[in-house]
């Protein structure tokens, strides 16, 4: 169906491991923001992706019709890969895909598919109002990822396209942030996924003065390993180490890392502008250190609102949008 150019209305899509979501954009308005938590039975660290596929299922149909009808949708955005890197694939994403091919179509509006790591870069800018142009560095520290990149704007080309070019930079060799703490959380008796719980357990403990007990950084330039630290805090649970000093523990070894991986990119790419994404950046205290250390050094880093750091469609509308936008000011999509 034929529209006047007016400003962009477009509804976003992300189906991620562990989240169903959608958002609706008005322009520069988020009129929606739906998402429902996947359900993991307690005690598991996780689900199988044909597990998680049956929920975004069974999810969608009920989180769109908080959104919808409308009949001014001008583009549909979705998340139809994990990550900005050639092969990037989870079943889990195809689920969104798909219902956003249909809608699509059904409307006769333009189709956006981008990844749910840029998703979560572009819900940053969004949020602060941040441009992309002059290049700046994100972190992404989630369950699923831990990556130092490069971020510059990108010119549209075709429906597959992010609109950023993203490199990367460094990152985990192992096991991801968002793992360290669910893993470390399940063990400690939380639910999945752990981070708000173990966040809280931590502060508690700071407030009692309980000591947080140590755990190595193992950072290599850009990268960094998890395992080692995945493995002390295990044995010290089963040792009987004071729950709240294993969380403060675990949050102080994350914090650390990402402060001499971030001091590292810095360095080798000349970017000293950061934005945190994520899950895991939702944390107080790492934002509070990282803010604190970094300005040390000269590198100024921006955090998303926390509901917007973890996952969720705004970003994923908000780039849609902005492609959008591009195409109404004569840009070719």
């Amino acid at each position: 169906m034929q529209r006047e150019d007016r400003h962009p209305v477009i509804l976003g899509i992300d189906t991620s491991c562990y989240t169903t979501s959608v958002a609706l954009i008005a322009g520069r308005d988020l009129v929606a923001d739906r998402r429902t938590l996947l359900e993991v039975p307690q005690g598991k660290r996780g689900l199988r992706q044909a597990e998680a596929v049956f929920q975004h299922v069974r999810n969608l149909p009920q989180l769109l019709a908080e959104v919808l009808p409308r009949n001014d949708i001008t583009g549909v955005a979705v998340s139809s890969k994990p990550r900005s890197a050639a092969g990037s694939y989870m079943p889990v994403f195809k689920t969104g895909e798909g219902m956003a091919r249909a809608l699509a179509l059904a409307w006769d509006v333009p189709l956006y598919l981008t990844s749910h790591q840029a998703g979560h870069i572009w819900a940053g800018l969004f949020a602060m109002g941040l441009e992309a142009e002059d290049g700046f560095l994100a972190v992404h520290l989630s369950g699923g990822t831990t990556e130092v990149v490069s971020v510059r704007l990108e010119e549209p080309r075709g429906e597959d396209n992010e609109g950023i070019a993203i490199e990367i930079l460094g990152g985990s060799l192992d096991i991801h942030a968002g793992q360290l703490i669910d893993r470390i959380g399940v063990k400690l008796g939380l639910s999945f996924p752990a981070g708000p719980q173990l966040e809280d357990l931590a502060k508690k403990g700071r407030e009692q003065g309980i000591s947080p007990v140590p755990l190595a950084v193992s950072v290599k330039g850009i990268n960094v390993n998890f395992s080692g630290a995945e493995t002390a805090a295990l044995r010290l649970v089963e040792t009987g180490a004071h729950p709240a000093g294993v969380a403060q523990g675990v949050e102080i070894c994350i914090a650390e890392s990402a402060v001499k991986m971030i001091a590292a990119a810095a360095e080798a790419s000349g970017l000293n502008r950061v934005l945190m994404v994520g899950g895991v950046a939702a944390n107080q205290y790492l934002r509070q250190h990282l803010s604190q250390e970094l300005g040390k050094i000269g590198i100024s880093i921006t955090f998303a609102p926390s509901r917007l750091s973890s996952d969720n469609a705004v970003g994923v509308a908000a780039y849609g949008r902005w492609r959008a936008g591009r195409n109404q000011t004569g840009q070719k999509g």
